[in-house]
């Protein structure tokens, strides 16, 4: 077996991160629990990201990415609004069961974007604001364009995001 490279570490960092701080949040994850999940030292750890924020903005890069990718693939090829959303809404559905923590990280990033923009730190609401628009607009165009139809799916999305993070089942949001 060969050494792993320095951008194979930085995924597993990036994967831990994701992990870490969906759960425990940024101010809650230390950067020294995230190079021990990884199994690396901290000096490591600072050599792949400068810094805490840099692998908080990579991971919450990398989790909103994910979505974004699960929608535009559940669209693609699909004809007409009401079957992309039920593929899109699938989709969300499986990315909720299987990797609910890509979730719960997009809402961390949500969360820490007053706390950081209140002490002057503009990046993270930069990043999660680009992230949201990006999923906005994959999300958008498959529903036709459809304004109302675009905001009924993201509010039902932060629905199953919040009884996520609850720890309740997603058809506990039904009635």
């Amino acid at each position: 077996m060969g050494r792993i490279s320095a951008q194979e570490r930085r995924e597993s960092v990036i994967r831990a991160a994701i992990a870490l701080f969906a759960i425990a949040g940024y101010h809650g994850t230390s950067t020294a629990a995230i190079a021990r999940r990884v199994g690396v030292t901290q000096p490591y750890l600072f050599r792949l990201f400068p810094d805490k924020k840099a692998i908080f903005v990579a991971a919450l890069t990398r989790s909103m990415e994910d979505t974004r990718l699960a929608f535009e693939g559940a669209a693609d090829g699909v004809e007409g609004g009401e079957l992309a959303l039920q593929a899109m809404t699938n989709a969300y559905v499986q990315l909720i069961s299987t990797r609910p923590e890509t979730l719960l990280m997009q809402m961390q990033g949500y969360v820490t974007v007053a706390a950081a923009e209140a002490q002057g730190d503009d990046l993270i609401g930069e990043v999660v604001r680009a992230g949201w628009m990006r999923m906005r607009e994959t999300v958008h165009l498959p529903l036709g364009a459809d304004t109302d139809e675009t905001a009924r799916f993201f509010a039902c999305g932060m629905l199953g995001n919040t009884l996520t993070a609850m720890g309740l089942p997603l058809h506990a949001g039904r009635q």
